[in-house]
Parts: C-alpha cells; sequence; structure tokens
C-alpha cells in the first residue's frame, strides 16, 4: 500500500505534487504481508529459537542470542497487546488468533529467558540487561523459577541488595534445594547483614 503525504501549495499533476511541495511518500507494509502467512512467521521465529538453543548448548553463546534476536524480530509487529507504529498511518495489525497468540507469547517469554541465561555466560556481563530480559518473562510468567533466579543474580551484581533478595526469595520457594539459589540467598543476606550494620554503627556515632 502507498500512501503520499505533502506540505504546502499544492499544484498536482497526476499522482505527483510539484511547485515546493514537500512529499513524502511510505510504503506500508508488513512483514510477510506478501504472502507469507502468520503462522509462517511464528514458524519462522521457532526455528530461530531452535538454532539459539543448539548453540547455547555447545556453548555458542553470541551464535545463540543472534538467533533469539532474530527470532524475536519475527514477532515484531504481531503482538496484539503492543501498539503497533503503522496504526499512526491508518495500517491494523494483523488478526491473531488465540491459539496463534499462545505461540506468539511462549517464543516472545522462551527467547527472553534464554538471552539472560545467555548473558550470564558472557563477559563482561551486562547485569542491567539479564535484569531486563528476566523481568519481561515475569511479566508474563511471575513465578518461573529461572527468571526469578536471574533476575535475583542482576539485582545483587547491581548492589540493589533488597530486590535481590525478593527475587531469591521468591526462586527459593519453588526450588528449595537449588544450590545457586542458596548461594546467592547467602551472599545477599551477607551484603544486606553488613550493610544495617555499618548504618547502625553510624546512626551511634552520630548520637553518642
Amino acid at each position: 500500500m502507498e500512501r503520499t503525504w505533502c506540505l504546502g501549495r499544492r499544484v498536482s499533476l497526476g499522482r505527483r505534487c510539484l511547485l515546493g511541495r514537500v512529499c513524502l511518500q511510505l510504503h506500508l507494509s508488513v512483514q510477510g504481508s506478501s504472502g507469507e502467512a502468520m503462522d509462517q512467521r511464528l514458524q519462522q521465529a521457532q526455528r530461530f529459537k531452535e538454532d539459539g538453543n543448539r548453540c547455547y548448548k555447545e556453548g555458542l553463546f553470541r551464535d545463540a542470542v543472534s538467533r533469539y534476536h532474530r527470532a524475536l524480530l519475527q514477532l515484531r509487529g504481531l503482538d496484539p497487546s503492543v501498539p503497533s507504529p503503522l496504526q499512526a498511518f491508518g495500517r491494523e495489525q494483523p488478526p491473531v488468533t488465540p491459539e496463534q497468540e499462545r505461540a506468539l507469547h511462549g517464543t516472545q517469554t522462551d527467547c527472553y529467558n534464554n538471552l539472560a541465561a545467555c548473558l550470564l555466560h558472557m563477559e563482561p556481563v551486562n547485569y542491567e540487561r539479564v535484569k531486563e530480559y528476566s523481568l519481561k518473562v515475569l511479566e508474563r510468567q511471575p513465578e518461573n523459577p529461572k527468571a526469578l533466579y536471574r533476575a535475583g543474580v542482576a539485582a545483587y551484581h547491581l548492589r540493589d541488595y533488597d530486590q535481590a533478595r525478593h527475587y531469591l526469595m521468591a526462586a527459593s520457594c519453588s526450588q528449595p534445594r537449588d544450590a545457586n539459589v542458596k548461594r546467592y540467598l547467602q551472599l545477599t543476606e551477607s551484603q544486606l547483614s553488613t550493610y544495617h550494620q555499618k548504618e547502625k554503627q553510624l546512626y551511634m556515632g552520630m548520637f553518642s
């Protein structure tokens, strides 16, 4: 679909605008509009995700990150819960069935969860991004133990110990025997204890 917007004085010649008018022609299209159906995009995203999983198992974390991003790119503009920029130009999002929406959200959630896992293996670790991806998972799956753990780890390294304890305690409820959860919870409690002890000494010094 082609649309033309013109600013200024108009002199028309067919479909063209002349004499100083500033014209903007936009060819509006959604990826896949030329014959590629919604299911095909979902399937392509699933294939990219599976490629990412294979790369992750082989220790190719950067390649895995690339595949997960490509999967998410396939899904861009399809999520009915996210306003599309194309709506500003009168273009509606393609309709999504309940089954397609479940597949869409499932693939998105898996990719964000796996991206967070990959980043924890890549030095230097971008804990801000790990936290961001983990929180995207928790928006749809508030009790996802892996996302809770990774959000807690990220918060710990970002020195937000209260938030780290919140996420790690929640992860511990579903994974009480997980050694990594226990270790980070102990580290967090230790940091909080040290902080509160210093705070107590500071107040005592102020009023002594």
